[in-house]
């Protein structure tokens, strides 16, 4: 049997944005190389899915499915209006990743999802963010963002799934202005050590449903068995 088939199909979802693309400047579908580093490294198959209204159907074709990180979400989806600090809103994406989130919960499909996705995730599940960390009291040294990464310890519950793959305690890296304030009806299973903002949610009740603030495929080590445990889960899928 081809060595191919026999690896799950991960859905990746990327954003669409102006960049230099051979001798021109346009529109581009774009993803960061190290989450399809990461799924293949574990033994799937990395498939992009960019923001779309028909993508929902791309379900059909996977196994797996990782909600990437990306930009700010847009302040209405959770009845907010727009914080100052919050930088351009891309609707599209927006509910290109809803429907995807929403229909893999659906199939109970494993799902991991990275920074964004992670506030997406909560977002859909009731909960709401805290637009601008640095103007949020007790939080205002939480990381750095705009590009640069910073790191603190995340602290998680003893009885999650997330603990089991990664232990009690972990440094993880931090690229963000925004956090979820509340993650609705999502378990928490891990906050960050310095000011208990949450950093891991997931949902006992599915096979394979976790979500993190961080971004484990820029890291090493431990790490990198979040994409594993992922495709593990997504083989039993198919």
């Amino acid at each position: 049997m081809d060595a191919i088939i026999e690896r799950p199909i991960i859905g990746i979802t990327c954003g669409i944005r102006e960049s230099s693309f051979a001798n021109w400047k346009m529109d581009a579908a774009i993803l960061p190389s190290t989450y399809v580093s990461s799924i293949e490294a574990a033994g799937g198959v990395p498939l992009l899915i960019p923001p779309s209204k028909f993508s929902k159907s791309i379900l059909n074709l996977i196994s797996g499915l990782v909600i990437a990180g990306g930009p700010d979400i847009n302040s209405e989806e959770y009845g907010q209006t727009p914080d100052s600090t919050a930088s351009e809103y891309y609707p599209i994406q927006d509910k290109s990743e809803i429907s995807l989130i929403n229909g893999a919960l659906y199939r109970d499909m494993p799902l991991l999802c990275i920074c964004r996705g992670m506030q997406m995730l909560s977002i859909i599940h009731g909960g709401h963010l805290y637009q601008h960390l640095d103007s949020t009291p007790g939080y205002e040294n939480h990381g750095a963002y705009d590009g640069k990464f910073s790191k603190h310890k995340v602290i998680f519950k003893t009885d999650s799934k997330i603990s089991s793959i990664m232990g009690g305690e972990i440094i993880v890296n931090s690229t963000h202005h925004q956090g979820v304030a509340n993650a609705g009806t999502l378990s928490v299973t891990g906050n960050a050590k310095q000011d208990g903002l949450i950093e891991a949610v997931e949902r006992p009740d599915k096979k394979f449903c976790i979500g993190v603030q961080w971004h484990p495929e820029r890291m090493s080590g431990v790490h990198k068995t979040l994409y594993s445990e992922l495709v593990k889960s997504a083989k039993k899928y198919i």
